[in-house]
């Protein structure tokens, strides 16, 4: 995933974006890198790798070595950002966050009439933020070509554009999977990915932009440049996952939602008379927690956390490149509360099941601790399809997929066409998927949140939010 963060102010900005932007450091962990306007300066930018240091540290002597009345940053989970770009639009500043599953055909296409060329990374990739300024250049402003990037990009891209008069450009994604935020103070306006970031700094909200709506600010005020389209697709993740708990996105809080699509499964399990006789009910830490106090606290089971994840050293486990580095980390943090295992019938709730990797070394953990029983509640449905439109997930194959594997295994590729079936806990196909996990898991009992009932817990039409990883829909 990624995020970003800026600033065009009257003063100068750069702390505020410092801060901004780090507030948006649980959104990625590879790159991170802040670009800043000075009247007499003019554009500077600075990029580090936070993959073994968080960005506070690499970025912590900004304040001395930027100046600037505007500014922008961001956190990448790709490529190395923000980009300086000299075009016949100018000199800017350019961060994007998204995917491009279309790059090579794009970049073939403009290399074939152009006659130009690309900066090639390592195996001859191309950064995206330099394919999407490509793009944009094409045309005769920011606004014309921010369209066309996006209407020929198969992916998503939402785009930050720091100029050199000290101006920003902000455009949301064609149909609005990641939200943007519009906030001001006395002395100028931000833009950004998390709604708390700007509260902290000082900033009143303004607005959400809509889909594909293309704002450009300055310290007086913002100029539409592009309404928003009619339709939108947000991400259902970002309630269940990836979004920070005090962010709202539609007007809809995450830390809201999650408690409310805990007590969703809870009213559930008791209607199906399922994992009554519980003990103790915990999340998987750590966005996994606020969907079970809210289970916790409809189905008046006690909440503990029979484990702690130790994170003052490896604050995320999904840090490292490897994903058997990611194992052994994920491990290697979990500290027993033997207490509340030894002899208990423990149920928790995980925000979501990808792999089941990390899932499976969890509950080996728990038994080895001494629990008596083990159960799993999903907060989101099963997922069948790797995202297309995001790059939040390191999945290469839908075949990574836990559901997916183990439906091959029950009925070889008849059964990519019962995914349906599967989703739901009632049917036969679907009971055999859940009790096929439990055995490979070692789970007492494994039940997923529904379709219907997780977009009860969001709160938004049902035609407003991107539901593709769970029923493939587009």
């Amino acid at each position: 995933m990624g995020g970003f963060f800026g600033v065009t102010s009257r003063r100068n900005c750069i702390l505020d974006v410092f801060f901004g932007t780090d507030y948006h450091s649980h959104l990625g962990t590879r790159r991170g890198g802040m670009a800043a306007y000075d009247r007499e300066l003019g554009l500077q930018r600075e990029i580090h790798n936070i993959q073994n240091s968080p960005f506070r540290t690499k970025f912590e002597h900004v304040a001395t070595e930027m100046s600037g009345s505007a500014a922008i940053g961001c956190i990448s989970d790709t490529d190395p950002q923000p980009l300086l770009i000299r075009s016949n639009l100018g000199t800017y500043a350019i961060c994007t966050i998204g995917i491009i599953n279309n790059a090579d055909q794009l970049i073939r296409q403009y290399l074939a009439f152009s006659g130009g060329h690309f900066d090639a990374m390592t195996g001859g990739g191309v950064n995206a933020n330099e394919l999407i300024a490509a793009m944009i250049d094409q045309k005769s402003s920011f606004a014309e070509g921010i369209r066309f990037a996006q209407s020929v990009i198969e992916g998503t891209a939402s785009i930050m554009i720091l100029k050199d008069d000290g101006h920003l450009i902000v455009a949301r994604d064609r149909v609005g999977r990641l939200p943007i935020i519009i906030g001001r103070d006395e002395d100028g306006w931000c833009a950004c990915f998390e709604s708390f970031a700007l509260m902290k700094l000082g900033y009143e909200t303004v607005r959400e932009l809509g889909a594909g709506e293309i704002v450009e600010l300055a310290p007086e005020g913002e100029t539409v440049l592009q309404k928003p389209g009619s339709e939108m697709k947000i991400c259902a993740f970002l309630w269940s996952y990836y979004g920070y708990p005090t962010s709202s996105y539609e007007g809809k809080n995450v830390e809201v939602m999650r408690c409310r699509n805990g007590e969703i499964m809870a009213e559930n399990d008791r209607k199906n008379g399922l994992a009554q006789d519980i003990d103790y009910v915990g999340g998987v830490p750590d966005s996994g927690t606020p969907h079970a106090i809210g289970y916790a606290n409809k189905s008046s089971i006690p909440f503990a956390r029979p484990f702690i994840k130790y994170t003052p050293t490896w604050p995320r486990s999904f840090m490292p490149a490897t994903q058997r580095e990611r194992n052994l980390v994920a491990k290697m943090k979990q500290i027993p509360v033997k207490e509340l295992i030894e002899g208990k019938k423990l149920l928790f709730v995980d925000d979501s099941i990808v792999r089941g990797t990390q899932l499976r070394e969890t509950v080996e953990f728990l038994y080895e601790n001494g629990a008596k029983e083990v159960h799993m509640r999903s907060a989101c449905p099963p997922i069948f399809y790797g995202c297309k439109y995001l790059n939040f997930s390191r999945s290469t194959s839908d075949m990574e997929l836990l559901t997916r594997s183990i439906i091959r295994e029950l009925e070889g590729e008849e059964g990519d066409n019962h995914f349906e079936e599967y989703s739901d806990g009632n049917t036969e196909r679907g009971q055999n998927l859940r009790r096929a996990i439990c055995e490979k898991l070692h789970l007492s009992s494994l039940e997923y949140q529904s379709l219907d009932c997780i977009v009860e817990a969001i709160g938004l039409d049902p035609c407003k939010i991107c539901t593709y990883c769970w029923n493939g829909k587009e």
